[in-house]
């Protein structure tokens, strides 16, 4: 596997983790027993600090999964404001609401079952906040309306543009290959975006962050 950190690097940033509370804890715990992608504990922070800095009032998350980084946005979000959640797996949706009913935030969390690529044009609210963490063939598509749905001045964050280091490797393994090949096209349609302000930084799994223009 590529590289994103040095195993020594890893280990010192990880030694200065904050004990979250127990919920986040037995979700991170889940996703490893169960093979569940999750978004890295890394981002998880960075994402919850942007949401206290830009206190957005409407947030959209594309993938919802199990809920963890939905939960943790919901608890950074002021009073009032609101995360509309897409998912469009039944097994996901029901461990996302359980984890939702332990968090105690089910009044700012809407979850919203189906496919985000037919979900989303239905979509007439602008967002002020969008998270974007879903199928890697599709987020050419979904990042497309989501440009449509994020207010101008609005952020959009969005996970696995390093794609495990092979994104930016010369040997990507055959079963990566199809899946760096889209991740490599999309961070170039990223960053050359001409109503984005737009960069890529190496936390977590790689994190796209956009403010439009």
């Amino acid at each position: 596997m590529a590289q994103i950190f040095f195993p020594a690097q890893k280990k010192y940033l990880e030694s200065f983790r904050k004990k979250g509370d127990d919920l986040i804890l037995e979700m991170e715990q889940y996703a490893i027993e169960h093979k569940v992608p999750i978004l890295n504990w890394h981002a998880a922070d960075f994402i919850e600090k942007l949401i206290m800095i830009n206190r957005p009032d409407r947030v959209l998350e594309i993938g919802t999964a199990i809920a963890y980084t939905t939960i943790r946005i919901a608890k950074c979000l002021h009073k009032g404001s609101v995360i509309h959640s897409i998912e469009k797996s039944d097994d996901n949706i029901k461990i996302a609401l359980e984890n939702i009913e332990k968090s105690g935030l089910g009044k700012k969390i809407k979850l919203v079952q189906g496919d985000a690529l037919s979900v989303m044009p239905q979509l007439k609210k602008k967002y002020d906040f969008i998270f974007l963490d879903a199928d890697k063939e599709d987020y050419k598509r979904l990042f497309d309306y989501s440009m449509i749905l994020l207010r101008k001045g609005g952020i959009i964050v969005i996970d696995n543009l390093l794609w495990q280091g092979y994104a930016a490797s010369t040997r990507v393994p055959t079963k990566y290959g199809k899946s760096t090949k889209h991740i490599r096209e999309f961070n170039s349609l990223f960053i050359l975006q001409q109503n984005l302000d737009s960069m890529i930084i190496p936390v977590g799994d790689g994190i796209g962050l956009g403010i439009k223009k």
